[in-house]
């Protein structure tokens, strides 16, 4: 299964650039968090529409897929030493990456379809992309990053009893994991913030791991080699 794993390295690595690649984009080229007024906002969808669809799909939908390969490739690795852990990991991973899928389609799909409205009716469109934009963000985890943060924590756990992945690579995640389980209470949602850019060097680290060390170890962890 060398394969799969260099697969699941590969997907995890986009994923770390993706969200490179996302927060310019979505922070800074058209701002889309600091657009708080809805007819401003959809505005803002209209004059961007060609760019935003295409970074949807660039960094949710095929990110998405990605999750799916890496959740695959990381049960692979880690079942031999944990496997109760691994495969729970690989659900929740897959269920991640089914809402994030879910999310960007809503979005993409919907944000047409207010484009295309908003020429004939603005304040009726303006109404639309409320609804769906409420639906989207939560589905993407606005409200919380619960499943993202319970994938990484049983990541996390199978990696502790093992030595299939670094022992960076576990501390990392537990720091992330607690991110996500923290956000989802609401005085603590900025967590998702910290869930966000502790996760991009987490995505590069195991990817480079899988790329670098395709077979598996079931040693316990902190064990020496």
């Amino acid at each position: 299964m060398v394969s799969l794993q260099k697969a699941g390295g590969i997907a995890a690595l986009y994923t770390a650039i993706a969200y490179i690649l996302a927060i310019p984009y979505f922070l800074v080229v058209v701002n889309y968090p600091g657009v708080v007024d809805p007819a401003e906002k959809v505005a803002m969808l209209r004059n961007n529409y060609a760019s935003m669809y295409a970074m949807h799909v660039l960094v949710y939908e095929i990110v998405a897929i990605a999750l799916v390969v890496l959740a695959l490739a990381l049960h692979h690795r880690l079942k031999a030493g944990a496997p109760a852990l691994a495969t729970l990991g690989a659900v929740m991973g897959c269920i991640w990456a089914c809402l994030l899928l879910g999310s960007s389609l809503v979005f993409n799909y919907g944000m047409g379809t207010v484009v295309e409205m908003s020429a004939a009716d603005p304040a009726r469109a303006v109404e639309v992309w409320q609804i769906i934009e409420l639906t989207a963000l939560g589905l993407g985890g606005a409200g919380g990053e619960l499943v993202g943060g319970v994938w990484v924590l049983f990541v996390t756990l199978a990696a502790m009893q093992t030595r299939a992945l670094p022992k960076g690579v576990a501390w990392l995640g537990a720091a992330i994991a607690l991110a996500g389980l923290l956000s989802i209470v609401p005085p603590l949602k900025d967590a998702t913030v910290v869930f966000g850019l502790l996760q991009i060097p987490w995505f590069a680290w195991v990817g480079i791991a899988l790329m670098r060390q395709p077979t598996e170890a079931a040693s316990p962890f902190g064990a020496t080699p």
